[in-house]
């Protein structure tokens, strides 16, 4: 049973402004398929949701990082196939041979663990070869990629595609890239003379998807991995697509107390901030336990009919409280955005991680469980309506 939705806070998902996300990326790599990332819960947006609105569109296949994600989009209903990058495959190949899910191999013992696991379940073992070209954290090193291919061919498994990943393709210095895109070549050479024909070839992360033409020219590499572009932010403030990208979520919450406090008055834990004049102070039902981080003390802002209103005191674990004094007729029950538009306002992901000082991934990823995610759809430019 589901169960209602009581408090006003929430995370509204537009998926409207996703599928033209989906299309205006497809207009820069026209002819590549897309393997949309839906890891983290869609980078916080709800992974079912992201996915069966992405399936819909027509995306070729969606890439999650843990095989217990790929599992949650099956017994969701969702059918497109699934790439699991993470690696972390112990006990678990059954489990994904059984639904579909195909996974990233790059040690010799994931081979026979997939082919044990497939030829148990009478079917037979496909995989994504991940080659380490720079990034030191997962896929075999080049100079072993002979030898995987060599096992692979014994176990008959089904190399259906061949991948990297890049480091820096976010930074304007595009030295390490290109060299990292030199040695996934030098690494596609090596397959084909070791007589493989794999169906995707791909390392294209959202920013070199935009920025390196080189990275998804659609015959040798054919495949990008769009994540945070998907989700309507460019990677680099440098990166600009040609199609402008739109924020498919925005967190809200309400007014659901307001006094005024006279000078003098500690507002919050610790008494961090004091009101040095007559204040209205708007306590707001969202806190740290829903991923509204207490980093944001007397630091964050957040918009109140159209106008920013700053953060006073510390954040709490449910509660945070606003200066509205200078919001006229600010009232019980008013929306407040957290992340996203109001009126001629914005708060955007950027700003908000520059606050946290952190990335516009980690404000999105950090939106909690326990804040319910609610799609609307909107047509470019219309005001959002929720999604039946």
């Amino acid at each position: 049973m589901e169960l209602p939705r009581i408090r006003p806070t929430r995370a509204e998902v537009d998926l409207g402004a996703l599928v033209r996300n989906v299309r205006a990326l497809r207009s820069v790599a026209p002819g590549v398929a897309l393997l949309a990332m839906v890891k983290a819960d869609a980078y916080g947006h709800g992974a079912a949701l992201i996915a069966r609105a992405l399936e819909t569109e027509g995306v070729e296949m969606l890439g999650v990082a843990l095989v217990e994600e790929g599992l949650a989009l099956r017994q969701a209903g969702v059918g497109t196939d699934i790439l699991v990058l993470g690696g972390a495959y112990e006990g678990a190949w059954e489990a994904m041979v059984q639904v579909g899910l195909c996974p990233a191999v790059f040690r010799e013992d994931h081979l026979e663990a997939l082919a044990a696991a497939a030829r148990k379940l009478g079917t037979v073992p496909r995989a994504h070869l991940k080659v380490d070209t720079g990034m030191a954290r997962l896929g075999a090193q080049p100079q072993e990629v002979p030898a995987l291919l060599a096992r692979a061919r014994v176990l008959q498994v089904d190399v259906q595609g061949v991948m990297s990943h890049f480091a820096n393709a976010d930074l304007a210095d595009a030295g390490v890239t290109q060299e990292q895109l030199k040695m996934f070549r030098a690494v596609l050479a090596q397959v084909d003379a070791a007589g493989f024909r794999p169906r995707w070839r791909h390392l294209a992360n959202s920013a070199a998807m935009v920025a390196l033409p080189a990275a998804r020219e659609g015959e040798s590499l054919n495949l990008v991995r769009p994540g945070l572009a998907l989700y309507g932010i460019s990677p680099a403030p440098w990166i600009v697509p040609p199609q402008p990208l739109e924020p498919v979520l925005s967190w809200k919450t309400a007014v659901v107390h307001l006094k005024t406090v006279p000078p003098g008055t500690a507002v919050s834990y610790g008494g961090t901030w004091t009101a040095q004049r007559p204040t209205r102070i708007a306590t707001l039902p969202v806190g740290y336990a829903d991923g509204y981080p207490r980093r944001l003390s007397n630091r964050g802002q957040v918009l109140v009919r159209g106008q920013r209103a700053p953060l006073v005191g510390r954040v709490c674990m449910d509660l945070c409280m606003v200066d509205v004094t200078d919001v006229a007729g600010a009232a019980l029950g008013d929306e407040v955005v957290l992340l996203g538009r109001q009126g001629s306002e914005q708060v955007g992901a950027v700003e908000l991680a520059g606050w946290l000082e952190t990335i516009p991934y980690e404000v999105l990823c950090g939106v909690g469980a326990r804040v319910p995610r609610v799609a609307v759809r909107t047509t470019a430019g219309a005001v959002p309506r929720p999604v039946p």
